[in-house]
């Protein structure tokens, strides 16, 4: 194929490979992934938001490294090639935030190591980066681990603010004063349960305004 014939790094296919995750065919509210580290590391938004960096860094650069090896991966051994590249990734995540970003890391506690276990990372190298050529496994990575991270920092912030009357660690409640009126934090949205509710409320959401979803289940 000439140079003239190639497709382009930024082609419409490759775009929709970023943005499809992101609504329509997000992994956690479509594809029901990741579920657990919604109700794990929601309780703040500086944790789900480091989460959700370290989520996409894992898969992109997993996709990539197994779309260049896929023609030499053997078939039989697959599954184990990839869990070796991705817990290689998550070991170099995780002795990064425990050098630049220990309280975060703290935080995170044994979530970060879980990362292996994460459908979403497996379902991505089996089901495209084996399929695909490393630029666009780069984007289908960066564009499932955006969709992830958009559903935990969006269910984070709801809950520490009702739950902690705080963003970022920021006391906004107190500083708009809403306490003198006799308002309360919430102490249920910082309880697991309330994570799964926040989630389906957001399935239930999107759904209500994409019909197609739910004909597509």
């Amino acid at each position: 194929m000439s140079n003239q014939e190639k497709e382009p790094m930024f082609s419409a296919k490759n775009l929709k490979l970023f943005t499809a995750p992101l609504g329509r065919d997000n992994p956690i509210t479509v594809q029901v992934l990741g579920i657990c580290s919604a109700l794990a590391v929601t309780v703040k938004l500086k944790p789900a938001i480091v989460m959700a960096l370290s989520v996409t860094i894992v898969v992109a650069v997993s996709n990539v490294v197994i779309a260049a090896m896929r023609k030499y991966i053997p078939d039989r051994i697959r599954i184990i090639v990839q869990l070796v590249v991705i817990a290689t990734m998550v070991i170099l995540v995780d002795q990064f935030l425990k050098a630049y970003a220990f309280d975060v890391s703290k935080q995170l506690s044994v979530f970060v190591g879980l990362i292996i276990t994460n459908c979403i990372l497996m379902g991505r190298l089996e089901a495209f980066a084996m399929a695909n050529k490393p630029w666009p496994s780069f984007i289908d990575g960066l564009g499932n681990g955006a969709g992830y991270g958009i559903i935990l920092i969006i269910v984070a912030f709801f809950r520490e603010l009702l739950g902690s009357g705080t963003i970022y660690g920021y006391p906004v409640m107190q500083k708009i004063g809403i306490y003198s009126t006799g308002y309360e934090n919430n102490g249920m949205m910082i309880l697991p349960p309330m994570a799964l509710i926040a989630v389906g409320l957001i399935i239930w959401f999107q759904r209500s305004r994409n019909r197609s979803l739910i004909e597509k289940k």
